[in-house]
């Protein structure tokens, strides 16, 4: 019998959640599911430049564990951009953390962007 999945911690709850190839309507379109957790690995390790070893405890899991969730994101969105495929986020085995949804938590590079005033 199988381990059950452990809850892993997102600080990000995204308010956009359907991403599709431009001009080709959604229903002719295959669909990739991205969980909230892969979601927030590629957040943590692609966005936030953090190592394995830094990110992994931000969601409460091993490195190991960390690494098996990121590789399986990068998969799929490799996945939905090559062959042109939509890109749903959802659910997965997450409790959210402090972060509202749609807005970056404190750690988000984004936030410490600063504009270009052109």
């Amino acid at each position: 019998m199988a381990r059950p999945v452990q809850t892993r911690k997102i600080g990000f709850v995204p308010r956009v959640v359907f991403f599709k190839p431009a001009g080709i309507p959604r229903r002719d379109l295959e669909e990739t599911a991205l969980s909230l957790d892969e979601l927030e690995a590629v957040r943590l390790a692609d966005l936030n430049g953090l190592y394995q070893e830094e990110a992994a405890p931000k969601m409460d899991i091993s490195r190991s564990a960390f690494a098996r969730i990121l590789e399986s994101a990068r998969r799929k969105i490799a996945d939905a951009l090559i062959h042109g495929k939509s890109l749903r986020m959802e659910g997965g085995p997450v409790l959210r953390g402090p972060g509202r949804a749609g807005v970056c938590p404190r750690d988000c590079p984004c936030r410490h962007r600063k504009e270009n005033p052109s």
